[in-house]
């Protein structure tokens, strides 16, 4: 049973269209997911401009994941990681008590070509928010796999199906990258207390109702959820357990305003440290304009 859908709210980011799915009016979090956006699909041309780069900035009591469909992006952060993040590869940052990063276009800026893929933030339970940072690579070919004849499966994060992906996630959940076919029939994951299914591209159905792609589609806690694909089809699954609420602004998450406002001054101040390789600019604070919400 899907309990609601959420639509991407399109944004272009100075020739990059981005679709922004959490956090939402409607759903602030699934489990531990506070942040996803949709990149792309986008053919970018060589010679790309470098303002559309991600300069330096900083991230507090969360980590990150990029997953790439398509293309390229070239990380760089505090710790002295220089890895760039291709397709079917994880790289899991964890900010904890702080990190700073940079994502860059660097190889179509030099040869073009395309890029697609997601973006989401992963809080940090209480005890972990001020852990040492960290940034973990894994290769595709250590990336768990699915296969079956009209679907398969990238297990990027987390447990599901009795295995679990080698990343350090702190909390239960789980992360899915699934690929079905015309006519394929796919039984969710029901271990996990929340879940949200997104449909990147095709259609699916579930329970007789179309979804097309776009959608997050939120499901009912403790139901069995079949989804049968109208045609073929790409899918996220976002799940696990809820931390409790936190406090989003900017790059910041916390379960603690007051946190947040320490991350503000010493970023403002000049107290976080710069990525390696790529301190030559950075993304200044911005004016803050509402304060930080709590999200559950």
């Amino acid at each position: 049973m899907i309990e609601q859908a959420i639509r991407q709210r399109r944004k272009d980011l100075g020739g990059i269209e981005v679709g922004r799915l959490l956090p939402n009016a409607r759903q602030r979090m699934v489990g531990p997911f506070v942040f996803l956006d949709h990149i792309g699909p986008v053919e970018l041309a060589a010679g790309l401009s470098p303002s559309v780069d991600v300069r330096p900035h900083p991230h507090i009591g969360l980590a990150t994941l990029t997953w790439l469909f398509a293309g390229e992006i070239m990380h760089r952060d505090s710790l002295g990681s220089e890895q760039p993040i291709r397709p079917g590869e994880v790289n899991w940052m964890i900010a904890g008590r702080g990190i700073t990063h940079s994502e860059r276009f660097e190889r179509a800026r030099a040869e073009g070509g395309p890029l697609h893929g997601l973006q989401a933030w992963v809080a940090l339970p209480e005890a972990d928010e001020e852990c040492d940072p960290a940034f973990v690579h894994v290769g595709r070919d250590a990336v768990p796999t699915f296969e079956q004849p009209d679907q398969r499966g990238s297990l990027i994060a987390g447990r599901a199906y009795g295995i679990d992906a080698p990343v350090d996630v702190r909390s239960p959940l789980c992360y899915l990258h699934w690929q079905l076919d015309a006519g394929a029939r796919w039984q969710l994951p029901d271990e996990y207390s929340e879940r949200a299914l997104y449909v990147v591209e095709g259609e699916v159905d579930i329970d007789g109702q179309a979804w097309p792609a776009g959608h997050l589609l939120i499901c009912a806690p403790g139901t069995a959820i079949e989804v049968g694909a109208r045609q073929p089809a790409r899918l996220m699954l976002l799940a696990g357990e809820p931390l409790g609420p936190r406090h989003i602004e900017w790059n910041f998450v916390s379960s603690s305003p007051a946190r947040i406002e320490q991350a503000r001054r010493d970023w403002r101040e000049g107290r976080f440290r710069l990525p390696y390789n790529d301190d030559r600019d950075f993304i200044p604070l911005p004016e803050r304009r509402l304060p930080p919400e709590p999200m559950s």
